[in-house]
């Protein structure tokens, strides 16, 4: 298995709306950078992620489970952009801030410590580890 963060603005695709997706889940589309789209054509079923509220929050609050990988992004005839499919998992028990992420010498290389503006990013094992515990979150 491995671990990934997907971002999204609150208030336009927020926690909420992935939980109340429920099992079907929900594509993760919209994706208009290669990076970010080529890090979603490494992903598998069963893979992880962090979804990470955005813009004025900048914290994690769930865990995501990958359901689909990478196929045409339905929001775009442009065959280019992929997406994946995504569930909610679970929520983080206690929210972690990109503040407290940044505080954290364990995760200075992280990705999103060095590129907060990449929309989706892979995790190490350890980052995810390390996160979940400052979450009070279980990891598995």
């Amino acid at each position: 298995m491995r671990y990934w963060l997907f971002k999204s603005e609150p208030n336009t695709w927020g926690w909420d709306d992935q939980v109340a997706k429920g099992d079907a889940g929900e594509e993760w589309d919209g994706v208009r950078n290669y990076q970010a789209r080529n890090v979603m054509r490494e992903m598998s079923v069963g893979d992880r992620g962090f979804f990470y509220h955005s813009v004025n929050e900048k914290r994690i609050v769930g865990i995501v489970e990958v359901i689909a990988e990478a196929h045409p992004d339905s929001t775009t005839e442009d065959p280019r952009w992929d997406c994946v499919d995504i569930k909610a998992v679970r929520p983080f028990e206690t929210p972690v801030s990109l503040d407290r992420i940044k505080a954290d010498p364990r995760l200075s290389g992280m990705i999103l410590v060095k590129n907060a503006r990449l929309s989706v990013q892979p995790v190490t094992e350890d980052e995810w580890r390390i996160i979940c515990a400052l979450g009070e979150t279980d990891p598995d």
